[in-house]
């Protein structure tokens, strides 16, 4: 399974960090690309991240899962139409894409929120009103949402779990001390 992990100028870091960290300890090959040109992103705190590549050097069908940290930076990542297309496509291969915080508001500019049951950070239900605001984590079908930079964990483990079993997930969780 490969996972590729989109970064844009000030992402969350905790809510990028912790999964990818999680899913990485199951074993899992995880990209990291930035949304921009340069592969140096800057997040919301101030933490530089070197990413792997940039999205215009990632080919989609390389990959089983999509995920987007979210922050500040998801309002600009949002007007990059060329990044909704990428999403959309993604998803309508039938692949996996999770979104954490603001992020579910990329997956809704998509379209792959309609009809389906989600989660997101609590500012966002001016614009996102059918958000479950009272689960940290919530899928349906390939659909993963979370909450925010404190529900973090709990979303790279239950990825983990979709992709690798619970067993994984439980052991990693022991190992964390989660």
């Amino acid at each position: 399974m490969r996972i590729l992990t989109i970064i844009f100028p000030d992402f969350e870091e905790i809510e990028f960090a912790a999964p990818v960290d999680i899913i990485r300890r199951a074993g899992l090959d995880v990209t990291v690309a930035s949304l921009t040109d340069n592969k140096l992103v800057v997040g919301r705190s101030n933490i530089k991240v070197e990413a792997d590549k940039t999205i215009k050097e990632v080919n989609s069908n390389d990959f089983d899962l999509l995920f987007i940290p979210g922050g500040p930076g998801t309002k600009a990542a949002r007007k990059n139409a060329d990044f909704i297309k990428f999403v959309v496509k993604f998803a309508q291969t039938g692949k996996y894409v999770s979104a954490i915080c603001a992020a579910p508001l990329i997956l809704s500019d998509a379209g792959l929120l309609k009809n389906r049951k989600f989660t997101a950070h609590f500012t966002t239900k001016p614009e996102l009103p059918n958000s479950l605001t009272d689960q940290k984590v919530v899928q349906d079908g390939k659909i993963i949402t979370s909450q925010g930079a404190g529900t973090a964990i709990e979303l790279g483990l239950h990825i983990v779990k979709v992709l690798c079993g619970e067993q994984m997930a439980q052991e990693i969780a022991k190992a964390i001390m989660y």
